[in-house]
């Protein structure tokens, strides 16, 4: 199997892949009252974080350079990283903090490798701009201008990203039930 073809099945199946390791995760964890407030908090601002990306997103129909875009090419993949961050922390278990580092080295980039090869193909001039804006880990100061695009809550709903809030307050409630259980 050649390199691009186990890259495109990394890429394809990375949600299924993350929701095999939140499980795993749950079941390995060993929250304590104090982790899962820490915990709670750090994911909270991993969402702030995906909601403002998901205000700005126009996927494959306008390069989102607004928002969040101005300090980060991949703003959502940043709140993934900090709701992970806080996943782990609520944990408790360096088993969670292993599965969390290999799952997050393993697919990002690979993801993110993928996603800026296909907007170089679709926004050719745009992201010749665009490449200003760090990778990842985001600036302290905007690299981009300010532009027009302001967050629309129209288009956190048509990206759906409710369905993470689903998903992180369901981790939430299983880790509650779990600290008070155990």
């Amino acid at each position: 199997m050649n390199i691009t073809k186990l890259k495109n099945i990394i890429y394809k199946w990375r949600v299924r892949s993350g929701l095999l390791a939140a499980i795993i995760c749950i079941l390995l964890a060993k929250p304590s009252l104090v982790s899962i407030i820490i915990g709670f908090l750090i994911s909270l601002l991993g969402l702030f974080v995906r909601t403002w990306s998901c205000g700005h997103i126009q996927k494959e129909k306008k390069l989102s350079m607004s928002g969040p875009y101005r300090y980060t090419r991949n703003p959502l993949y940043l709140g993934n990283l900090i709701i992970g961050i806080g996943i782990t922390a609520a944990s408790n278990s360096w088993w969670v903090l292993g599965i969390f580092c290999l799952y997050f080295l393993i697919f990002y980039p690979i993801i993110i490798n993928i996603e800026k090869k296909k907007m170089e193909k679709i926004f050719p001039s745009q992201y010749r701009k665009f490449k200003k804006v760090p990778l990842l880990i985001p600036s302290l100061k905007p690299k981009l201008p300010k532009g027009e695009n302001k967050f629309k809550w129209q288009l956190f709903l048509k990206n759906r990203e409710y369905r993470a809030f689903i998903g992180v307050l369901f981790f939430w409630a299983t880790m509650i039930l779990k600290s008070i259980i155990i």
